[in-house]
């Protein structure tokens, strides 16, 4: 996982394909504030999706925590997630994986309900974090 600055910001890569294409950073570390990207719930070093919106969820999660790793953050430090599902149907159990995986960090959050741009993505998740420095 590559990382590079620029005008004082340092860059976070994950290795997705769609980073990439279409040339954005998985997370920007700017001072105190660390923005993630949306994630998908895909395993990037096969490019498969497992099969739930809730697995897609815990891989998306796994997939934040190592960008928030690289930026001397964590899940602890998230103040904002937005959740986008195409099926309101998977609402629930997303909302449950996020709640146990946040624990007492309690971020706020946005919940949507909306297409996603990949084929086979069932969640796809933003956050925003503040380093304790």
């Amino acid at each position: 996982m590559n990382t590079g600055t620029h005008m004082g910001r340092e860059f976070i890569q994950s290795g997705s394909r769609w980073e990439e294409l279409a040339g954005y950073s998985r997370a920007v570390v700017d001072g105190e504030w660390v923005f993630v990207s949306g994630t998908l719930g895909q395993v990037f070093a096969t490019g498969e999706f497992p099969a739930t919106a809730q697995q897609q969820c815990e891989v998306a999660l796994d997939t934040i925590e190592a960008a928030l790793a690289q930026a001397r953050s964590s899940l602890a430090d998230v103040v904002r997630v937005r959740v986008y599902v195409p099926d309101r149907g998977d609402v629930i159990a997303v909302s449950e994986v996020l709640r146990r995986r946040f624990g007492a960090n309690r971020p706020a959050n946005t919940t949507l309900c909306s297409a996603l741009a990949v084929e086979g993505a069932k969640v796809e998740l933003e956050v925003t974090a503040r380093r304790q420095v």
